[in-house]
């Protein structure tokens, strides 16, 4: 699938991983609906990229909120051929405390719910559209082997080497994974793709929290190179992914070869 002239869905898009997809989708000449909860920051960003972007306020884990950020794209670019969902957070608490009281359920739940609830959220209401619209075309689109549609979601290396009080996060994270290879065998009869990145140390709004001796351990973790991931490496990979229409149904490692202990 071309870039140029296609539009997309990108949730967290205000910032970080989804902000440096939003700027590579426009750099090749797609459009963008950015969708996030900064409606200060995700507007700037409209303001400055122009006419192929529009910033709608989002909860992932709305029906309502992603319908209308769906809708969004099929109205002002007049169909949607993908999403890029990097919305998430990180919820940090051991399983007992140093008292041994139990952790908090609620932001467990929290997590989860946003983080993979979040992502098959977006996913159905994406694939919704896109099914919508090559059922409707019954020239090229529905074409054998036509390249339809694209959903990429992101989980993250802690879906594999979670660490001790990441147990909402890195659970979350494996259920993005796990789920994609179900909704991509699924959505085939459409033409959609589903793939998923698990990145892995990333400088991002989320790592700058985090105290510098931290962030250094962290760097020196990573076989190759020696650093934190860049934002628009992860781009790179996406625009990959949305162009190369034989990657479907896998999770991409992007870590520098890390490997959390």
């Amino acid at each position: 699938m071309q870039i140029q002239g296609n539009s997309f869905l990108v949730t967290g898009g205000a910032s970080g991983l989804g902000e440096a997809v939003v700027r590579a989708i426009t750099a090749q000449g797609g459009k963008v609906v950015i969708a996030d909860l900064n409606e200060s920051a995700g507007q700037a960003l409209t303001d400055e990229l122009g006419a192929n972007s529009r910033f709608v306020r989002c909860d992932i884990t709305s029906g309502e909120d992603v319908q209308a950020a769906v809708d969004m794209a099929e109205r002002a670019f007049g169909s949607l051929q993908g999403s890029i969902n990097c919305a998430g957070i990180a919820v940090v608490q051991k399983l007992l405390d140093r008292d041994n009281n139990p952790a908090d359920l609620e932001a467990f739940t929290r997590g989860v719910t946003i983080n993979q609830v979040g992502s098959f959220n977006v996913a159905r209401l994406v694939a919704a559209s896109i099914a919508k619209r090559v059922a409707a075309n019954t020239n090229a689109d529905s074409a054998q082997n036509a390249d339809n549609g694209i959903i990429i979601n992101t989980a993250s290396i802690a879906a594999f080497d979670g660490q001790v009080g990441q147990a909402s996060y890195a659970s979350s994270k494996a259920g993005v994974a796990g789920m994609m290879l179900p909704l991509a065998r699924e959505l085939t009869r459409h033409g959609i793709r589903v793939m998923t990145i698990a990145p892995g140390v990333f400088a991002t709004p989320m790592m700058h929290s985090i105290p510098e001796k931290a962030r250094e351990q962290l760097e020196a973790a990573v076989p190759y190179p020696k650093r934190l991931g860049a934002p628009e490496e992860f781009a790179k990979l996406a625009m990959h992914i949305i162009d190369n229409a034989y990657l479907n149904g896998e999770v991409i490692r992007l870590d520098g070869a890390i490997r959390m202990v």
